[in-house]
């Protein structure tokens, strides 16, 4: 099996066309492109990261948490202020 020629490609896109409408088109294109640049950048920060650690090792951040309070009791309705 080889590579689709270009017959192929023409048909795809035919059907791609039909299927989606041309107004939707662009818009998928246009959402596509948003996530393709999202990971682009996405890996080149991790990459960048990851080559920072190598380079210099960082202690890990540790986070104070606050104190526990105690939770107070729910307050208890008493029968006798109650009047109908």
């Amino acid at each position: 099996m080889g590579s689709l020629s270009p017959t192929h490609w023409l048909i795809i896109a035919l059907l791609v066309l039909v299927l989606f409408g041309a107004k939707r088109l662009p818009d998928a294109a246009r959402g596509v492109g948003r996530s393709l640049r999202i990971f682009k950048s996405e890996m080149s920060e991790m990459q960048s990261d990851s080559s920072q650690k190598t380079e210099q090792p960082a202690k890990a951040p540790t986070q104070e948490l606050p104190p526990a309070q105690p939770s107070a009791p729910a307050p208890q309705s008493n029968p006798e202020t109650h009047k109908a």
